[in-house]
């Protein structure tokens, strides 16, 4: 099973072209051109499942249309979407923002899914899918420090309730380095599947590790690598996976 984490960063780009001519012009520019670029990409590698993070749900970046429902009919996959703010929040009534969502596409049928929300920070939502043989959870954290450690505490309590091996995959915004999930990963028994901390951000010179595929033991990863693509600030994250039986 071949598993895809890939933050695009809603495909507005990145570098020195994404700022001009002003700061961050890039995230107001069309998309389309772009998205075409990572869909190549994303059928080059043939990924049993993608998480998605930064994805444009419809906003007038792409065309009133949802990326992540472009991208699943291109790969003939099955999706789910959801914006990653929480019901209340007041970036919900702020156009672009509140179409900046995440998402999962897999070959596989979906047993199930649900949609939880973080009581802190303002990125909030967990993606919850079970499929036939496992559940994958897809979060972006919080910038603060703080929000993180107390949004890893609801995910612990969130992945204790699963009877099925987990993937918990996402932008994880390790900003103090990746000893920020040491408690939490004894805590919950995950596994890093990139145990060399081979960074992923920024894309053209990557020297953090703000992305993370954690995995329960029952899953091997017999083989992870993180490809040179710059069509995003994150480089996305490529790992193979045998389900193993553990008695």
């Amino acid at each position: 099973m071949r598993f895809l984490l890939y933050n695009i960063r809603y495909a507005t780009g990145h570098g020195v072209s994404y700022h001009l001519p002003l700061p961050f012009s890039g995230f107001f520019r069309q998309t389309t051109r772009k998205l075409n670029q990572i869909v190549e990409f994303i059928e080059s590698v043939k990924p049993d499942i993608i998480a998605l993070i930064e994805v444009d749900s419809g906003s007038y970046r792409s065309q009133r249309c949802c990326q992540a429902d472009i991208i699943a009919r291109k790969l003939q996959q099955f999706h789910i979407v959801k914006t990653k703010y929480g019901n209340n929040s007041l970036t919900r009534r702020v156009p672009i923002l509140n179409k900046q969502s995440n998402a999962l596409l897999t070959s596989e049928a979906i047993t199930t899914h649900q949609f939880h929300y973080f009581d802190e920070g303002v990125k909030r939502l967990v993606i919850e899918v079970e499929l036939a043989d496992l559940v994958v959870f897809i979060v972006h954290l919080s910038l603060k420090y703080r929000h993180r450690q107390q949004q890893l505490e609801h995910l612990h309590r969130l992945l204790k309730k699963s009877d099925k091996p987990v993937i918990l995959a996402g932008d994880f915004n390790t900003f103090r380095g990746s000893r920020e999930l040491e408690l939490f990963k004894a805590a919950t028994g995950l596994h890093d599947a990139n145990p060399m901390r081979h960074p992923s951000h920024p894309s053209h010179a990557p020297h953090r590790q703000l992305d993370f595929i954690l995995h329960s033991p029952e899953l091997e990863a017999v083989d992870f690598h993180i490809p040179d693509i710059r069509l995003s600030d994150h480089a996305p994250l490529i790992c193979d996976f045998i389900l193993r039986n553990i008695h």
